[in-house]
């Protein structure tokens, strides 16, 4: 089921006897988790509420038989646990046995599961197996996987209506491009321009400039494009704005080496009519990079690139040495190509 399909159901109040909700997306598997128990009613804990982790998997089965004394039926959140996350290739056959029996108990007694309980399995990561299949087959399993651009601009559109608030289209990808794909970031950065444009208020790129907290790899962008205009003042301000920010100089040395990577395999699939997603290994939610590396490409030739990517090497061996300070020697690579 997807996410806005299982989002329709709970709002008509509609509960399954199981679910498994798994996923990167945890703002959304969250608010999901939160309207299940608002369908369900009063919670009461250790009553008709109980939350089970990896060390008390053992009591599944018995917090299932266990009736909800007072209350008609129970909910019972099992979080994080070795039943469902994915295993080493050496599986522990304690747990293999657990899954077993608690895959065979719930499809033996799935009827009168129905009748008394909600049971909600929580994961990050998931594996396919038995249990994962008999949930699949009598209850309703749910990928939280991170939204793709326009899902991401269709919520936050929705919540700028909701507030009388005016945003175009390119404004929210240009929104998007800065502020990334992680929805909670979003809201968190779409709620302070709400508050600063006010009702009938239209935000603007430069509002977004000004207010927002723009991502890491969204400011590398930035660099890079004043590197590929041979701008090398704004360059080194755009760095020495990250070290100022007390991002670790590592950290930034790293992601420019990666960004700069990218940037040859985008010149390299282009000239060799490769599919450029696949190649840069780009996510569903990260589609609308490929234009970005395409249109930042085309400052720079091969040469350039491998020039720049072994410089970054060679910085990151004689850091290592003691020869020379990581951020001096980051300047002097941005010079370098920019003289």
């Amino acid at each position: 089921m997807t996410i806005n399909q299982l989002e329709k159901e709970l709002k008509e109040n509609k509960l399954s006897s199981i679910y498994l909700l798994y996923g990167q997306e945890r703002y959304l598997l969250d608010n999901v988790v939160k309207k299940i128990k608002k369908s369900f009613g009063n919670l009461v804990d250790g009553l008709n509420y109980i939350k089970i982790d990896n060390s008390a998997i053992d009591n599944i089965i018995s917090e299932i038989q266990t009736p909800a004394f007072g209350f008609e039926r129970k909910l019972i959140i099992i979080k994080n646990t070795d039943l469902l996350k994915k295993q080493s290739k050496k599986k522990n056959q304690l747990i293999i046995d657990k899954i077993e029996k608690i895959s065979e108990y719930i499809e033996n007694n799935k009827d009168e599961i129905k009748d008394h309980n909600v049971i909600v399995f929580i994961e990050d990561d998931i594996e396919k197996n038995k249990l994962y299949k008999t949930i699949e087959k009598i209850g309703i399993v749910c990928n939280f996987e991170p939204e793709k651009p326009q899902e991401l601009s269709n919520r936050i559109k929705y919540i700028c209506n909701a507030y009388s608030v005016n945003i175009d289209n390119p404004t929210l990808a240009y929104f998007i491009e800065c502020c990334g794909t992680n929805l909670q970031d979003l809201i968190n950065e779409i709620r302070k321009l709400i508050e600063y444009k006010g009702k009938g208020g239209q935000i603007t790129k430069e509002d977004i400039d000004i207010l927002s907290i723009r991502q890491f790899d969204s400011v590398i962008f930035d660099l890079t494009d004043n590197l590929g205009r041979k701008n090398v003042a704004k360059s080194l301000e755009v760095l020495r704005n990250l070290i100022y920010a007390k991002e670790p100089i590592q950290k930034i040395l790293i992601t420019l080496y990666n960004h700069f990577k990218k940037l040859y395999i985008t010149k390299m699939a282009m000239n060799n009519n490769k599919d450029l997603a696949s190649s840069l290994k780009l996510k569903p939610n990260q589609m609308f990079l490929t234009t970005k590396y395409k249109v930042q490409s085309k400052y720079f030739n091969e040469k350039d690139l491998r020039y720049i990517l072994q410089d970054l090497c060679d910085l990151d061996y004689n850091f290592k040495n003691g020869r020379i300070d990581l951020q001096v020697g980051m300047e002097t690579v941005l010079c370098r190509y920019c003289s």
